[in-house]
């Protein structure tokens, strides 16, 4: 397993999902705006998670993004693994040309070993757990407001929305030891 930034947009983006989706599907639009991260780099992640059973899609008016489970059975491992599952491959593949050098065996064991240990670490982590802590910070989903509904006169108010979501897998774990 490997740890990118494709991971770490992919689990923000589906934070900002589970606090935003109780009202309906999200827009990659609105995820984009928010996260500020490229359309086109969310639509390439969602594509994957889709694929993966951790999203469902609606199309049309209104249509965007929801979890396709409750955020308690969504773990940060499913999300990074759906998201890297092309690179563990070709990883893989790379191993198994590279396992008949001398000493490889023993290296590779130890690699084994740490990543069973952070799948195992990040599949302890639940997407609602993480949901949480961003609701204890204060961390509100944007009211949503349709410019169509908006009364005359009123501007429609938008509030800026940042998920403090933590950026690598030490961060991750500084964050769980801190709120045992």
């Amino acid at each position: 397993m490997r740890l990118t930034t494709k991971g770490r947009f992919a689990v923000t983006a589906m934070i900002d999902i589970a606090l935003h989706g109780r009202s309906g599907p999200v827009t990659l639009a609105s995820i984009s705006m928010r996260q500020r991260v490229s359309l086109s780099y969310l639509e390439l992640l969602f594509g994957k998670l889709r694929r993966n059973d951790l999203v469902e899609s609606t199309r049309g008016p209104g249509g965007g993004y929801s979890l396709s489970r409750k955020a308690a059975d969504i773990s940060v491992a499913d999300i990074v693994l759906s998201i890297e599952e092309h690179d563990a491959e070709s990883n893989r593949q790379r191993g198994a040309d590279a396992s008949g050098e001398p000493g490889r065996c023993e290296i590779d064991e130890l690699w084994a070993t740490v990543n069973l240990r952070a799948v195992e670490f990040l599949k302890s982590i639940s997407l609602q757990s993480l949901v949480d802590e961003q609701k204890a910070k204060g961390v509100q989903a944007a009211v949503r407001t349709d410019s169509r509904r908006t009364p005359a006169g009123q501007p429609a108010t938008r509030k800026p929305f940042v998920v403090d979501a933590p950026n690598s897998v030490f961060a991750l774990g500084r964050r769980q030891q801190s709120a045992s």
